[in-house]
C-alpha cells in the first residue's frame, strides 16, 4: 500500500531571540489512505509541529515530508485543518461560515454550494443555515467547523485538539459524531490530543510521543472486539483499559524520566 504521507527522519528547530528549541528530532511516520491516526505525547513534545509540517505551514529542519509521493513545499487544498477553536465568523450565517473556504480559493461554484448544503442536511445542521454562530452550541459550532473544512474537498484531515475548548459531556458526543463523519466521508484523518480515551477511541493508530524533543516512543494497532465501531462504542470494548493503561504508563515514564 502506498503511503499517502510520510515523514522520513524529520527534525525542526524553532529559533527565537533567546536561543534555540528543538521541538522534533529523527522522527519518521507513515500514513495510509483512509487511516485515523491519533498523536499523543506530554506538553510541548511537538504534536501541533507535525500537523504544521504535513499542511506545509512550516518547512523541516531536516529530514522529508511527502505527501501523495511528493515533497510538501506549500499549503494544498488536498489537506483540510480544523484547529481547538471553531474560528467562526459571528457576523456571518452558517452557510455563510461554511462558504468561506470556497469562497477563498475560488470555488464557490453551484456544484459546491449543493455539496455544502448536502453535508449540512445529511449531519443535521440544515434547520441552522439562515442562523449565526452565537445561537448554535458549542457542540453544533464544532460540527460547522468540520463541514466548513470537508466543504473544500480535502482527502486529508488535520484535526488539532478540536474538542478540547468543549465540557466533558458534549466532548464525548462531539467526538463521537465528528468520528462517524469522517468514518462515513472515508478521510485519511490525523488528530493530536491530550485526552488518551478519545485517541483509542477514535483512532486506528494511536503513536506516543516522547518528550520534547518529539521522537516516536510507541505506536499501537487499535484492534477492538466490536461490530459497527464508533468512537462511542470503542469505549465499551474490553480491549479499551488495556490499551489505555499501556498508554498511560508509556507517558508516565516520560513524566518520571524528567525528574
Amino acid at each position: 500500500m502506498t503511503p499517502i504521507v510520510e515523514l522520513k527522519s524529520v527534525a525542526k528547530t524553532y529559533h527565537t531571540p533567546v536561543g534555540e528549541t528543538k521541538a522534533l528530532e529523527n522522527l519518521s511516520l507513515t500514513i495510509n489512505k483512509g487511516e485515523f491516526i491519533s498523536i499523543v505525547g506530554p506538553s510541548g513534545c511537538g504534536k501541533s509541529t507535525i500537523l504544521s509540517l504535513i499542511a506545509g505551514l512550516i518547512q523541516p529542519s531536516d529530514g522529508e515530508v511527502l505527501v501523495f509521493g511528493s515533497p510538501v513545499t506549500g499549503t494544498s487544498s488536498k489537506i483540510g485543518y480544523m484547529l481547538q477553536k471553531d474560528h467562526l465568523f459571528e457576523w456571518r450565517s452558517i452557510l455563510s461560515n461554511v462558504y468561506l473556504g470556497l469562497e477563498i480559493q475560488k470555488k464557490l461554484t453551484d456544484e459546491n454550494k449543493a455539496y455544502v448544503n448536502k453535508l449540512l442536511d445529511i449531519y443535521g445542521l440544515a434547520d441552522f443555515k439562515n442562523r449565526f454562530p452565537s445561537e448554535l452550541s458549542g457542540g453544533m459550532r464544532q460540527r460547522v467547523a468540520l463541514i466548513r473544512t470537508l466543504a473544500i474537498r480535502p482527502e486529508i484531515l488535520l484535526l488539532d485538539e478540536p474538542f478540547s475548548a468543549l465540557d466533558y459531556q458534549t466532548r464525548l458526543i462531539v467526538s463521537d459524531e465528528i468520528g462517524r463523519i469522517i468514518k462515513k466521508e472515508s478521510k485519511t484523518a490525523i488528530l493530536v490530543t491530550h485526552d488518551i480515551a478519545e485517541a483509542i477511541s477514535m483512532a486506528d493508530k494511536v503513536v506516543v510521543l516522547t518528550e520534547r524533543p518529539g521522537k516516536i516512543k510507541a505506536s499501537h494497532d487499535i484492534k477492538l472486539s466490536i461490530d459497527n465501531r464508533t468512537p462511542f462504542k470503542s469505549r465499551e470494548a474490553p480491549e479499551f483499559r488495556e490499551y489505555f493503561n499501556i498508554i498511560w504508563k508509556e507517558l508516565k515514564t516520560h513524566e518520571s524520566e524528567s525528574y
